[in-house]
This record gives structure tokens, C-alpha cells and sequence, in this order.
């Protein structure tokens, strides 16, 4: 079983969408870069800013792609290529339309389900779906027409806290998730509800 060599968190860049529900998967790179003193620099070269370091022992890169999401794949696919990293051994962190806030679920492959990022990434990889999801629950507006302007809003105090809580929960298992222990982290993580 492959260990993650690369962690990837989506979002759009710029402040006007840095507090928004679709950058959930930024808030969790910035936040393990926090919690393991990785800094993260943008290198133009990986359309992103990157960072590299040990993670529980475990060499790890970081990247938050500065793309917008339905860009994501050019800089996942230019660092995949750059460092031999193959689609196993990439876990990608977004925000989860069919899960509640204060959920988060992992995943190995399956399709993209909508999300323009996911989608962008497995085109980027040679149309590869063989990548872990770290799928961060944002909730549902309930209507198909008004995703689009949910997903590109702040959720309210109460979700936010909920997904904050999930993503220290992410953070918890982070570890146990490069290094290949997914039914340890299954059991636990997906048992959590904040």
C-alpha cells in the first residue's frame, strides 16, 4: 500500500473567497501546515503555493493550488509529474455538498460528483480516479439551483464551528492517513460528529 507523498486542499484564491465554504479543503492544508510549522510558498512553476515536511514522521508535500477550483488539476498534475508522484499516494482535501457540516469522510477514488475541482484533477491525471478524498462536509442548500452561490458563501457561526471541529478531527488522523491505516481512520473519523 502507498504512503500520501502529496496533500492538496481546494479552494479559490483571493481574500474575497477566503472565508467561503468551497475553500474548506485551504482551511485544512493551512491549518496541518499551522500544526506542523510547514511553510508554504508560492512557486509559480506548480501554479500553488507548496510546502514539504514531516508529518508524524512521514515526508509529506502540501499544496494549495492558486487556481481557481475549476483549475485545480494544472497544478496537482504539474507536481505530480515534477516529483514521480503517483495518483495513490495523493489525498485531496475539498469541501462535501452531500455531507453535514461537522462530518468528514475519507474516500479512495470513485468519481467527482460534481465538483469542478475533483473533476479538473482526475482529467489532470490521465483521467486516473485512483486518488484519496478527504471529503469535508459543507451540507446541502437543499435546491440544485442555489448550490452554486452556497457553496461561494460563509456559512453561519454555528456550521462553521462544526466544520472547524471537523477539520481538528482531519488533523487528528492526518497521520494514520499517509500512512496507509484507512479502516483505523474509517472507524473513528467517520463515527465523529461535531
Amino acid at each position: 500500500m502507498s504512503k500520501i507523498r502529496l496533500i492538496v486542499g481546494l479552494g479559490n484564491p483571493g481574500p474575497q473567497y477566503s472565508q467561503t465554504r468551497h475553500n474548506a479543503g485551504v482551511w485544512y492544508v493551512e491549518e496541518l501546515a499551522r500544526a506542523y510549522s510547514i511553510p508554504l510558498t508560492l512557486e509559480t512553476k506548480f501554479f500553488g503555493h507548496v510546502g514539504r515536511g514531516l508529518i508524524d514522521g512521514n515526508d509529506c508535500r502540501l499544496l494549495i493550488p492558486n487556481t481557481f477550483m475549476n483549475l485545480s488539476g494544472k497544478a496537482v498534475g504539474a507536481i505530480a509529474t515534477f516529483y514521480k508522484i503517483l495518483p495513490d499516494e495523493i489525498l485531496v482535501a475539498h469541501d462535501e455538498l452531500d455531507i453535514d457540516p461537522g462530518c468528514v469522510k475519507l474516500k479512495k477514488s470513485g468519481g467527482h460528483g460534481g465538483h469542478n475541482g475533483l473533476r479538473d484533477i482526475i482529467k489532470s491525471l490521465a483521467n486516473c480516479r485512483d486518488f484519496y478524498r478527504l471529503r469535508i462536509g459543507i451540507g446541502h442548500p437543499g435546491d440544485k439551483n442555489k448550490v452554486h452561490n452556497f457553496v461561494l458563501g460563509k456559512a453561519p457561526a454555528d456550521q462553521q464551528r462544526a466544520i472547524d471541529e471537523s477539520i481538528d478531527e482531519a488533523l487528528r488522523h492526518t497521520g494514520d492517513i499517509i500512512r496507509g491505516e484507512h479502516d483505523k481512520v474509517m472507524q473513528s473519523m467517520h463515527a465523529f460528529k461535531a
